[in-house]
């Protein structure tokens, strides 16, 4: 066996999101072959691709039938996230992608969905942060488990930043880390707006490939603030099946694909798709209306990125301060890593064939 022949027979193997071959892509990586043993690597897009099993039997495949029936193939799999950042690098410079999580009204489960997306795309090793920039109702720190700690300031090429903290293996930071939590924050949009400003470049976030921003419900200066001071690489929407919800959250959609503003869409979840109670686990109970999301994500041609149960292990794991991805309940921990899987091909798609967001001016 040759090297040009492991690359003949892997240029046979297509990478199923982007469209092209392994070797076209440059994904295959320090090839060694020792008589009958080859050993090779595949950097994927993101740790957290769902298809990384499929990849790697089409690659043994691929080598069995072209090369060598009796070959003994090790597939070594890794991962460098894509980023299309190409301007606004004097903020957030080592953050390879900017997502928000946004909806159209509050009650929808925004926040868990976050919370647990970011957990879930950390889980195979990226770097992950959670920005909480819900700057009136921040609930990051209870659904954390942080209430009452405060984050640490650290000197960074002499100048004294806010460093976030850390929980899960992900960084965190939120309004409610600066203030006590029975405190009702009283401002006008233009001092929301200088918190969110201070959270992008007073903090110290490293480096990442993912920072997740858990934004506040509808359409207003937080969002607009963002998106002038930031690239963002895709707005992940949240809904509930319902008519009311689903009205709500086409606004949100539309804010973001406006003109003035065009940041895509990486899809929508579905969120309280259904109940399922503990004793019934089989059991879908569709209390708020069955698949409003789903139909909706087809009727706007956007991706569907999953749902989510309606489920008590979640509440009470918000409550707690153990997120369900930090909990041992197998049924949501599915979901959410369904979800995020959906998210990051989502995001590595969107690298790969959408031009680099640009930070908007946009008159209001």
């Amino acid at each position: 066996m040759t090297k040009e022949q492991i690359l003949q027979a892997l240029s046979n193997v297509e990478e199923p999101d982007l469209g092209k071959d392994l070797v076209t892509l440059n994904m295959v990586k320090d090839i060694e072959i020792n008589g009958n043993k080859v050993k090779f690597t595949v950097v994927l897009t993101t740790p957290a691709c769902p298809l990384k099993d499929l990849i790697r039997n089409a690659c043994v495949n691929a080598i069995h039938m072209i090369v060598s029936k009796d070959a003994e193939v090790e597939v070594v799999m890794t991962a460098n996230v894509s980023s299309r950042r190409t301007e606004g690098k004097g903020v957030l410079p080592g953050v390879k992608n900017i997502i928000v999580v946004a909806s159209g009204k509050g009650g929808v489960g925004k926040s868990t969905v976050a919370a647990n997306l970011a957990l879930a795309l950390g889980r195979d090793g990226a770097r992950v942060g959670l920005m909480d920039a819900d700057i009136y109702g921040p609930s990051v720190p209870i659904m954390f488990g942080l209430r009452g700690e405060r984050p640490m300031m650290v000197n960074v090429e002499g100048k004294g930043m806010i460093q976030p903290i850390e929980k899960y293996g992900i960084k965190v930071m939120s309004i409610g880390l600066l203030i006590d939590e029975r405190q009702a924050v009283v401002w006008r949009g233009p001092m929301a707006s200088s918190a969110l400003r201070q959270f992008l470049t007073d903090v110290y976030w490293g480096e990442l490939d993912y920072l997740v921003i858990d934004m506040p419900p509808g359409t207003g200066d937080i969002h607009l603030t963002l998106v002038q001071t930031v690239p963002v690489t895709g707005a992940v929407m949240v809904t509930t099946p319902q008519d009311v919800a689903l009205v709500d959250v086409q606004k949100g959609i539309a804010m973001f694909n406006g003109q003035q503003i065009n940041v895509p869409i990486l899809g929508l979840v579905e969120n309280m798709a259904y109940f399922t109670p503990a004793e019934l686990p089989d059991n879908k109970y569709y209390i708020f209306g069955k698949e409003g999301g789903k139909k909706l994500a087809e009727d706007l041609e956007i991706p569907f990125l999953g749902q989510i149960p309606l489920v008590q292990s979640i509440r009470e794991g918000g409550d707690s301060g153990q997120p369900a991805m930090a909990s041992d309940d197998k049924i949501t921990r599915k979901a959410f890593l369904d979800v995020a899987g959906a998210t990051a091909r989502s995001i590595a798609m969107r690298n790969a064939n959408i031009a680099p967001t640009k930070i908007v001016d946009v008159i209001v």
